[in-house]
């Protein structure tokens, strides 16, 4: 995803790097346009993960908002 330059995504966000995906972006590229507050690499997955680990995707998504409530 392509970012006008100087632009950022400030809300808190989160990455659950899996394996097997298509496209993974750098950290540091991933950093500079979003307000990274959680990045997880993840065990096993891929392109499909909701469906490859749909216990993992959900602890991972639960484990972000925790500390956001």
């Amino acid at each position: 995803m392509a970012a006008p330059d100087g632009a950022r995504v400030e809300v808190p966000c989160g990455y659950a790097a899996f394996p097997k995906e298509i496209v993974r972006p750098p950290r540091a590229w991933a950093e500079k346009v979003f307000n990274i507050q959680r990045w997880t690499v993840m065990p096993s997955g891929g392109h499909f993960a909701a469906m490859e680990e749909p216990e993992a995707l959900a602890d991972e998504i639960r484990a972000f908002f925790r500390p956001l409530r």
